[in-house]
Order: C-alpha cells, then structure tokens, then sequence
C-alpha cells in the first residue's frame, strides 16, 4: 500500500468485458511530504477519486478484494482518499497542499 497523488485519466474505449465501467486514474507514488516520486501506477478507482487528490493505493493480489476490483484482472486499486495525515506531532493537512 502507499500514498499517492491522483494526476490524470486513462480512457479506454475497448477493453476486457471483465473492466467494462471501471475508471482507470494515473496515480504518481508520494513520500512522507507529499513530494511527487518518479513512479506511478493505473489503478482503478473504487471510491470516486478525482484529480490532485491524495489517496491509498493498494497492489497486487490486495488491489482484487474491493467490491469494484473482486475476481477482476487488477494490479492496483484506489482505495481510500486521505483527509490528513498525522506523523510524529506532524499535522500534514492534505486539502491544504498545493
């Protein structure tokens, strides 16, 4: 699992029937301050994400046990959309963030 930042959309027209309706979003991997990493995944979004919010990401066979991604040919799966963060007395206020 990690924290990612929402950063664009994939449209695919013709895919596996099994994918019919899922929203595929780009998602660049963040570190602890909310700096974009080089890496970046398509994942499905299961709970309504949008661009430039922060979410939980979660791979491999974890990404297929939502109710949108079960049984499904699913490597990464939004998961959450985080609010704040809290680290070490740290508040990372995340609608605060540019």
């Amino acid at each position: 699992m990690f924290l990612g930042k929402v950063i664009g959309t994939v449209w695919s027209t013709k895919k596996d029937e099994n994918l019919v309706g899922a929203k595929f979003l780009i998602v660049k991997q963040l570190d602890l301050n909310l700096n974009e990493k080089d890496s970046f995944v398509v994942a499905v979004d299961s709970v309504g994400a949008g661009e430039g919010e922060i979410v939980l990401v979660a791979t491999g066979s974890s990404s297929r046990q939502t109710e949108i991604t079960k049984n499904k040919p699913v490597d990464a799966v939004i998961m959450a959309i985080v609010d704040k963060l809290d680290i070490a007395l740290k508040e990372y206020l995340v609608e605060h963030q540019e």
